[in-house]
């Protein structure tokens, strides 16, 4: 039996938002704010990258009739999509967050505060996986 939790519809223990063939999306069990949505797509994968293009398209699209449900119901100041890959993938199933944000919300994003390099090199590397 697959162990992972998103694999099997039956652990999903909140109300499911919308669902096909493809992806499932239902409320975050711990949201950072309410109306705070997950979108899954149905076979396991761990990263964005692992995914077809094809069934990567069809959850985005998906998401995108999620914000806007959101952001009529709720009138938010904005909202916030993230998505954590690799060992910052909680789940161990590629998993995307869609949820409302308001100023001052509490929510924030940290990280180190040592300087970082941003230059035209690094953008070359990248530039030349990607063409």
């Amino acid at each position: 039996m697959n162990e992972c939790l998103f694999c099997n519809k039956e652990n999903i223990t909140t109300d499911m938002v919308y669902e096909d063939e493809i992806v499932m999306a239902f409320m975050d069990i711990d949201p950072i704010n309410e109306g705070h949505v997950l979108v899954v797509p149905k076979s396991h994968y761990l990263d964005i990258d692992d995914m077809p293009d094809e069934e990567l398209s069809h959850l985005m699209i998906i998401a995108k009739k999620i914000t806007r449900a959101i952001k009529e119901i709720y009138n938010p100041d904005g909202y916030s999509i993230m998505q954590n890959g690799g060992n910052f993938n909680d789940i161990g199933h590629f998993h995307l967050h869609i949820f409302p944000r308001y100023q001052n919300d509490g929510f924030g994003w940290t990280y180190g505060n040592e300087t970082k390099d941003v230059n035209s090199e690094i953008a070359k590397r990248i530039r030349e996986k990607i063409l």
